[in-house]
C-alpha cells in the first residue's frame, strides 16, 4: 500500500469518526483507536496519540456551531473542565506503563458500559421541580433550542457529575478517546440534562481534555505526524457536518447510533485484547 493510498484511507475513516463524534459527543476516538490498531496494525500507543489529535480537531470543529446554535451550556463545560483535566494528565501518565492487551480490553469494557448506560434513561428529564442549591449558585441551569422553541432544564447532582468528569479524564488520558462517553453519560444520567446538550457540552469540553494529556504522548514520541494530519483533516471535516445535523436528528436515533458503534468496536477491541493481537 502506497502513502498516498494508506492517507486517503484514513482520511476517510477520519472523516466517519468525525461525524459520529459530533452526533453522539464522542470524540471519534472511539472509531479511530480500532481502525488504527485493527485494520492498519498500528501499535496502540501511536493510535492513542493520533486519537487525542482528532479529538481536539473534532472539539475544534463542532463545539463552535453548537455554541452558535445555543445547545451547548458553556458554564457547566468550564466547570466540569476542572475535574477531567486532572484527570487526563493523571491517566497520560498511567498509559505508558500499562500493557497494550490491557489498555484494549479495559477500552473495551468502558465501552459496553457506556453503551448500556445510555438506554437507561430512553427520554429527556422533565424540567419541574426544584433546581439543586449548587447549580442555582453556580448558575448552571439553562435551556436549548427545539423544533416547540426554547425549552429550559435544570442541572442536577453537581457533585456526582464533578467526581464522574474526573474519572472521564482518567480515562480520556490512559484510553485516547476524549472520554466523550463518560462525559455525555454523566451529564445525561447523573446531572439529568437532555441528551443534545450533553452531546454539544462534551464535545466542548473533550477539546480541552485532550490537550491536557497530549503533551505528554508527544513528550515520549507517541504522535506520527504521518498519521495525525490525513486523521485531523477528516476530522475535522466530519465535525462539521454532523454540527449541521445534530440540530434535525432525534434524541433517541441518536442513542441507539451511540450504542451501537460503541458495541460493535467494543467487542472487536476485547477480541484483540485478549487474544494479545493488538
Amino acid at each position: 500500500m502506497t502513502i498516498l493510498v494508506f492517507s486517503i484511507i484514513l482520511f476517510i475513516g477520519a472523516l466517519v469518526a468525525g461525524l459520529l463524534g459530533s452526533l453522539t459527543g464522542l470524540g471519534g476516538g472511539v472509531v479511530l483507536i480500532p481502525l488504527l490498531t485493527l485494520v492498519f496494525k498500528v501499535d496502540i500507543h501511536y493510535a492513542i496519540g493520533t486519537s487525542l489529535i482528532s479529538v481536539i480537531a473534532t472539539s475544534s470543529g463542532a463545539a463552535a456551531a453548537y455554541v452558535k446554535e445555543g445547545i451547548t451550556n458553556i458554564r457547566l463545560g468550564m466547570f466540569l473542565e476542572l475535574a477531567t483535566t486532572a484527570g487526563a494528565i493523571g491517566g497520560a501518565f498511567l498509559a505508558t506503563y500499562l500493557p497494550t492487551a490491557v489498555i484494549a480490553i479495559l477500552f473495551g469494557c468502558i465501552l459496553i458500559i457506556s453503551a448500556a448506560l445510555s438506554f437507561a434513561r430512553p427520554a429527556d428529564p422533565i424540567t419541574i421541580g426544584s433546581p439543586s442549591a449548587l447549580s442555582q449558585k453556580l448558575r448552571l441551569n439553562s435551556s436549548y433550542p427545539t423544533a416547540e422553541g426554547e425549552k429550559q432544564y435544570l442541572v442536577r447532582n453537581v457533585v456526582g457529575g464533578f467526581f464522574m468528569m474526573n474519572i472521564a479524564g482518567i480515562i480520556s488520558g490512559l484510553l485516547g478517546i476524549g472520554s466523550g462517553a463518560l462525559k455525555v453519560i454523566a451529564m445525561d444520567n447523573v446531572m439529568r440534562i437532555p441528551f443534545k446538550v450533553s452531546t454539544t457540552t462534551s464535545n466542548f469540553m473533550i477539546g480541552v481534555t485532550a490537550a491536557a494529556s497530549v503533551g505528554i504522548y508527544l513528550h515520549r514520541g507517541y504522535i506520527d505526524p504521518g498519521l495525525s494530519m490525513p486523521v485531523m483533516l477528516g476530522v475535522l471535516g466530519g465535525a462539521f457536518l454532523g454540527s449541521r445535523m445534530l440540530t434535525k436528528a432525534k434524541t433517541a436515533s441518536l442513542k441507539i447510533l451511540f450504542a451501537l458503534v460503541i458495541l460493535l468496536l467494543a467487542a472487536e477491541m476485547i477480541y484483540n485484547g485478549i487474544n494479545h493481537t493488538i
